[in-house]
């Protein structure tokens, strides 16, 4: 894991601690730092891509001889800061391809709003570059760069590498497959890594008390269960400051650890990476490892969640069953593939619970839920959101933390028709999980998925003339979960720094 050091003196440029400097600005050759403007003021004249793209200079007397700059400019009318988190990444792997292993990062200060936390963003991008997977650290790939200085950065390097720490770990837990890190191996690493730290973890693993407490995950789950490392758990984490709360975030996410589609199986090579649909569960739990060594005042942060494997055989859930929830809602199942939201609706339910007596709650859920999504926002996480928080701006408020940190998102407001067609109209059942094909087929195809889990869950009676009304944000990362080769790309914990930095800003 990538780890960072604090640099306060400008003539670290030309010490031996470190054996690279990366430069990255908006025009490498009018840098503030003069010999690095120099350098890439001659090197300019012979190589037209100084300026244009991240080049590797030879730099006598800079540390390590080394000296990469890399343009990052940001376009003031529709640009944001993740040109700084590309120019990173490249700048950052050719220092490790140059024999690198202790770089210095300076990143320039831009003037931009959306820019501000630039050297953050690059700096955490380095990690994301990085990363190598579980199984290629366990099967022994070298990882030549462990630590990296910072110059001239905005955030305190301690509390880089705490979200770092985070967000690693949640990489490891969503890219790793899916025996490796079956529902089980998922609990227990996450009772590892908590372990002594201010964060508590219980496991829910008696298939009594799934079934009773948590009916629609068990259906999702139940061809797994005759496989004993393939059952399922429900995993419950929680963040108590001291002193007092000021406000309380509570936290669902989606832990497919794969999923066939069940009944409705997935055909046609979509079947693979479906060992990625844990990336919801990830990130939130490589935010609470951040949160355990950050340990903010004021937040409490309560997270449940559900890690389950939706299998094929002769006892999976299929379309037409009606299941009655945890909250008392009867659902027909429209499809066996349309799982996550399932999942999502139980763990809901219980934070609903607890949100009805915490100070100042807000529900959030995340998931890889989807096509739909991915295919209307592509990269962009779709953010979709009940009357509560619509009414209380929170949405714009969550859209700009995330921008700021790299991982903006789309807005998706919810409609009335939304709603209507999750109604179940035979009187059979109260709302139907999805139709029979998939979502991307469907119109407005993620904010039906986002309706279905206000209603089934109970919190649609915590409306706006409620008597306790609840805000609620879903956040489907569908097609920002993974960056690169959409199956086996590195993942990202996307959203962990939007949430970080949201909670921050609360």
């Amino acid at each position: 894991m990538l780890s960072f050091v604090d640099v306060a003196d400008p003539q670290a440029i030309y010490s031996d601690e470190w054996d690279a400097v990366i430069v990255i600005s908006a025009d490498v050759c009018r840098c503030p730092i003069t010999e690095v403007a120099l350098l890439a003021s001659h090197a300019q004249e012979i190589d037209r891509r100084v300026g244009r793209v991240p080049v590797l200079l030879m730099a006598p007397g800079l540390a390590g001889g080394r000296l990469i700059v890399a343009p990052a400019q940001c376009d003031a009318d529709y640009g944001d800061v993740s040109v700084f988190a590309a120019a990173a990444i490249q700048a950052v792997t050719l220092a490790q391809d140059a024999g690198a292993t202790r770089p210095l990062l300076w990143v320039d200060n831009v003037p931009a709003v959306q820019c501000r936390q630039a050297s953050a963003v690059a700096a955490l991008a380095c990690g994301q570059a990085l990363w190598q997977p579980l199984e290629a650290r366990q099967a022994g790939v070298p990882t030549s760069i462990q630590q990296m200085g910072l110059m001239n950065a905005v955030l305190p390097a301690a509390t880089l590498t705490a979200l770092e720490a985070g967000r690693s770990f949640a990489r490891d837990l969503c890219g790793t497959e899916p025996e490796r890190m079956s529902a089980i191996a998922f609990a227990n690493t996450c009772t590892e890594a908590f372990a002594g730290s201010a964060v508590t973890v219980e496991v829910i693993a008696e298939p009594e008390m799934l079934q009773r407490e948590y009916p629609l995950l068990s259906a999702v789950a139940r061809a797994s269960c005759a496989v004993p490392r393939h059952q399922p758990r429900v995993v419950k984490l929680e963040y108590c400051p001291s002193g007092p709360i000021e406000h309380t975030l509570l936290l669902a996410g989606k832990g497919v650890i794969y999923d066939t589609g069940g009944a409705s199986l997935k055909v046609g090579g979509t079947m693979s990476g479906m060992s990625r649909d844990k990336g919801g569960a990830a990130a939130i739990a490589g935010l609470m490892l951040a949160l355990s060594k950050l340990q903010p005042t004021g937040v409490r942060v309560v997270a449940e969640l559900g890690l389950v494997r939706n299998s094929i055989g002769s006892d999976a859930m299929v379309p037409d069953e009606i299941i009655t929830t945890h909250a008392g809602i009867r659902v027909r199942i429209g499809n066996s593939d349309a799982e996550g939201r399932l999942v999502l609706t139980e763990l809901l339910s219980h934070l609903r619970l607890q949100a009805c007596d915490a100070a100042s709650p807000e529900l959030i859920s995340v998931a890889t839920l989807t096509s739909h999504a991915a295919r209307a926002f592509g990269s962009y996480p779709a953010m979709v959101f009940n009357s509560v928080a619509r009414e209380s701006a929170l949405p714009e408020q969550l859209q700009h933390c995330a921008t700021l940190m790299g991982e903006p998102m789309a807005l998706s407001p919810l409609h009335k028709e939304d709603f209507m067609n999750v109604a179940d109209k035979t009187g059979a059942a109260d709302v139907i999980s999805a139709k029979p094909v998939g979502s991307s087929q469907v119109e407005r195809g993620h904010q039906l998925a986002a309706a279905f889990m206000l209603q089934a869950s109970g919190l649609a009676a915590h409306g706006i003339a409620a008597t306790k009304p609840l805000p609620f944000i879903h956040l489907d990362i569908a097609g920002a979960a993974v960056s690169g080769d959409p199956r086996y790309g590195k993942p990202t914990s996307t959203p962990l720094l939007a949430l970080w930095s949201y909670l921050r800003r609360r």
